[in-house]
């Protein structure tokens, strides 16, 4: 099955054309639909719910400036979406902050694209923790795309980090419309050194007879860390770089507390420092 949906958000920031470009060339590639969501920033639980001619006019005019910035990024999205001749596209601006927003039309997609969190354009704080947050809450996987630079290709050269957990598990099964596309597939385990059972998980539950009636062909390789204390995300992303993978599929690991996001440490390093699209899946 390949993604028939794809979701990606659209803004007026220096990484949305990366973004952009990497959606436009994903649905491509599977023949899907690709919707463009610019939400305004404003969170639908915070509109007011009055009758017409109640509303407050101040707010009317913030909305009313919100939505043409908005219209004017779709704007941009879909003359890259007929420029490339894409067969199935729409464009909606929502009236909803950016991670509430995308969680809740992500829920009807395959797949969510988003960007990596510039930190010089970082914005407000909610938008920094808008990847995790969607990863988190969106229950779809996403796809995230580093801020800087655009992508010629994705998925052709594919790593996997593999440990057997039920989030590595979601993101490999959620991976599989790109596995079947890719010109390499490796499953990375990290022995991460003695009273750890992570080697012996990831032997138990070898993936590779599973994707190999699923048509994909992957190497299982077993990595030690450069030192006792080296982190494994730090490890992850100098293999990633070493195998040349211009696509990472890892599961993402963490909690939320109402609005407050709490990842583990190898989900924040790599949303923090990815220089390959990765996709997540919690």
């Amino acid at each position: 099955m390949a993604y028939q949906t794809v979701l990606v958000h659209v803004d007026d920031s220096p990484s949305a054309s990366a973004r952009i470009g990497v959606a436009i060339a994903l649905a491509s590639s599977c023949g899907g639909h690709l919707t463009g969501v610019a939400p305004t920033g404003v969170a639908r639980t915070l509109l007011p719910t009055l009758a017409p001619g109640q509303s407050d006019p101040t707010l009317a005019l913030h909305l009313g400036f919100l939505r043409e910035q908005a219209q004017a990024a779709l704007a941009g999205f879909t003359r890259r979406c007929e420029a490339a001749a894409l067969a199935s596209h729409e464009a909606h601006v929502i009236d909803d902050d950016a991670g509430g927003g995308l969680c809740l039309h992500g829920r009807v997609a395959d797949v969510i694209v988003l960007s990596q969190s510039d930190p010089d354009h970082g914005g407000t704080r909610l938008l920094a923790d808008l990847p995790a947050y969607v990863v988190l809450h969106a229950g779809k996987p996403v796809l995230m795309v580093p801020f800087a630079g655009e992508r010629a290709s994705v998925g052709q050269r594919v790593l996997v980090s593999w440990d057997a957990s039920r989030e590595a598990a979601c993101a490999l099964q959620l991976a599989l419309p790109l596995l079947r596309q890719a010109g390499t597939v490796e499953l990375a385990v990290f022995d991460t050194g003695p009273g750890s059972q992570t080697v012996a998980d990831a032997r138990a539950a070898d993936p590779r007879p599973w994707l190999a009636r699923h048509g994909i062909d992957a190497q299982f390789a077993l990595h030690a860390l450069a030192h006792k204390r080296q982190p494994v995300g730090e490890a992850l992303l100098a293999l990633a770089a070493q195998k040349n993978a211009d696509l990472l599929v890892m599961g993402a690991y963490g909690h939320s507390r109402m609005r407050e996001t709490m990842l583990g440490g190898v989900t924040r390093t790599l949303l923090e420092s990815m220089s390959m699209p990765v996709l997540m899946a919690h």
